[in-house]
């Protein structure tokens, strides 16, 4: 068996942040699990659906721990264990946290594929931890029906930076550091209709890191930060909102896509993901009469490794676009505001 002799893509069922539970079932799931006795030293918990917890070691350093992991996204072995690694880090940058050391969360189904093809996905993620200055320190493996691979990661932070997706505030200025329309462009590249300058683009994407978290930690201006994934641009904002008491205003007109996603997704090469999505938070997002189906579902489409969504002082604004460029993110912009009022999203 060589590498080509299966694709990567054909052995799941789902791909990337796609695989996601749904938001909704997560919750029943979630909410009778019994109580814990919590220490005042964890900073951050799943109480507000953050990013990842953070625990106090001492008044200067806190440790920021994540884990995730999913099936394959693209059928290249190296560049899906680079998307896998990417998102997984991006969790510890999103708190303003700087990663320092990751372990390996593996399962394959070793009867379907050969040690190479396994040893190159682990290359791949090996590569984006090298480039983050992390260093995968073990692991653990198992055999699976599907593919899976990614990171447990852990993190340093200042107590005094650590960046929660709860604590915006009405008036403040929203900017996304990614474009939007990865769900879709993997619909696509299943169905082989992915163009090879969109695949570029898309990897590109996935795998750049989103190092800005920690310079935009200690911005003051800076006071909600969280990382776009698999609950799509709509879900990833309303856990925002609800955390942080406010409502959103998204301006459709200013959101970055990839190129063609629109002309991708009205040929149907959307992800049930996207459905779930709406399913489970849709009775929290105001469209505009008439909303087209295919536009909705560009906002509920789940990213992989998506880009990072800061919520800043207005006057903070063109320091922030700058330490996104700093970091090679040139695609960042402004993408809507906060205001008060209940916890809702608003498309205009």
């Amino acid at each position: 068996m060589t590498e080509t002799a299966v694709r990567l893509t054909e052995l799941a069922h789902g791909g990337g942040c796609g695989c996601k539970i749904a938001p909704a079932l997560l919750q029943e799931i979630l909410a009778t699990l019994p109580g814990q006795v919590v220490p005042p030293e964890l900073l951050v918990d799943a109480a507000t659906a953050d990013d990842a917890a953070v625990y106090r070691l001492n008044d200067a350093q806190a440790i920021v721990a994540t884990t995730d992991f999913f099936m394959p996204v693209v059928d290249d072995p190296f560049d899906f264990g680079r998307i896998a690694a990417t998102n997984a880090l991006s969790d510890v940058y999103a708190m303003g946290g700087r990663p320092i050391l990751a372990l390996a969360v593996v399962g394959m189904p070793i009867d379907r594929l050969p040690p190479a093809t396994i040893r190159r996905i682990l290359e791949g993620g090996q590569a984006v931890c090298a480039a983050a200055g992390v260093v995968v320190a073990g692991g653990h493996s198992i055999d699976s029906k599907e593919p899976i691979y990614g990171l447990v990661a852990l993190g340093v932070v200042h107590p005094d930076r650590i960046k929660r997706n709860s604590t915006a505030r009405a008036g403040d200025v929203l900017v996304l550091g990614k474009p939007l329309g990865i769900g879709v462009y993997s619909a696509a590249l299943k169905k082989g209709v992915l163009q090879a300058t969109s695949y570029a683009a898309m990897i590109d994407s996935t795998t750049r890191l989103n190092t800005p978290g920690a310079d935009l930690a200690a911005l003051e201006g800076v006071h909600a930060v969280t990382d776009v994934t698999g609950f799509g641009l709509l879900g990833h904002l309303l856990e925002v909102c609800r955390g942080s008491g406010v409502s959103a205003d998204v301006r459709f007109d200013d959101l970055p896509f990839f190129p063609d996603t629109a002309a991708l997704a009205e040929a149907g090469h959307t992800t049930g993901a996207s459905t779930r999505n709406w399913a489970s938070y849709g009775d929290g997002v105001v469209l505009p009469g008439g909303w087209p189906e295919v536009r909705r579902k560009l906002l509920t489409d789940p990213q992989t490794s998506g880009g990072l969504l800061v919520a800043c002082a207005p006057g903070s604004v063109d320091e922030v676009l700058g330490v996104f460029r700093a970091h090679g993110h040139g695609a960042a912009r402004v993408v809507g505001t906060l205001a008060e009022g209940p916890a809702a999203v608003r498309v205009v």
